[in-house]
């Protein structure tokens, strides 16, 4: 095990070193999980440790807290720093060396493999369902925040133009406002990368007790969210904790609510193409 110099902040193995006296035996197999693999710790999700160390997510999380931490993610963040390069917390691929071509290029192909993988991993099936539960519903709400807050306005602005009612919210007290008074009829899509954004799982929940179907759109294919959601959108993105909001991530999102929206668009054409025409109408005076 790393020995790291102790100072303000110590690093994740001197406060492991300094706590594992105190640890029980479920906090004890995470630590030899993270030990073990350490290169890997910080693209896991609080499920996939829980999973592969023969725990829970609760020991993860109670282990976190022991070792000063305010939670898994509050660790990644840290450990991230200890382990990762400022250089390469900008872009894993991106070497301090690069010029800015060298940068395009690396980029260019970063967002190109993450739709190919996105391709790939997004399930045909649950795909169809996503489509069938938004015709048949009577009001659509995407949950979303930071980055895939905008990803979740740009599916409530796709959708308004084509006629169909439906809410974005970022805001965390709206989200949970809003799910706890929906319907049977009422689907709720909620976007996060990590799959694990307590706002949005919280708001989802609400839904869910409300009676209204769930689908999410993430990275994570064991998170949180795919647990609690009826309909499973995944997207594959080389996102990290310390490269967040990687852009990669945002087009592998939005390209999924693309085909969505070009799905309900077919199934409903004539109305569809009527309602496009309207709202570009209405808009028209505001353009030069």
């Amino acid at each position: 095990m790393e020995h790291l110099k102790v100072n303000k902040n110590p690093g994740l193995f001197t406060r492991i070193e300094a706590t594992l006296p105190k640890l029980r035996g479920a906090e004890k197999k995470v630590v030899r999980f993270i030990e073990k693999n350490v290169g890997e710790i910080i693209h896991l999700s609080i499920t996939e440790v829980a999973e592969r160390s023969q725990t829970s997510e609760s020991s993860v999380v109670r282990l976190c807290k022991r070792l000063g931490y305010k939670g898994f993610q509050d660790m990644k963040i840290h450990f991230a720093k200890e382990v990762i390069s400022p250089e390469q917390q900008i872009h894993e691929v991106i070497e301090k060396d690069d010029d800015v071509l060298i940068i395009k290029r690396k980029i260019f192909q970063s967002n190109i493999q993450a739709l190919y993988d996105s391709l790939e991993v997004c399930n045909d099936e649950q795909l169809v369902h996503a489509v069938n539960a938004i015709s048949n519903a009577n009001l659509i709400e995407f949950y979303g925040t930071g980055g895939s807050g905008a990803v979740a306005m740009d599916a409530h602005h796709k959708l308004l133009k084509m006629g169909i009612k439906s809410f974005s919210y970022s805001d965390s007290t709206l989200q949970s406002m809003s799910a706890s008074v929906l319907g049977e009829k009422d689907v709720v899509i909620g976007i996060s990368h990590t799959g694990s954004n307590k706002d949005v799982l919280h708001a989802m929940k609400l839904g869910k007790e409300a009676g209204a179907t769930l689908i999410c759109i993430t990275n994570s294919s064991k998170s949180p969210i795919t647990q609690i959601s009826d309909i499973l959108l995944q997207t594959a993105s080389r996102e990290t904790l310390f490269r967040t909001d990687a852009i990669s991530s945002r087009i592998a999102q939005l390209t999924i609510i693309d085909i969505l929206v070009a799905a309900l668009a077919i199934n409903n054409y004539d109305q569809t193409y009527e309602d496009l025409q309207k709202t570009r109408k209405s808009t028209t005076d505001k353009k030069l």
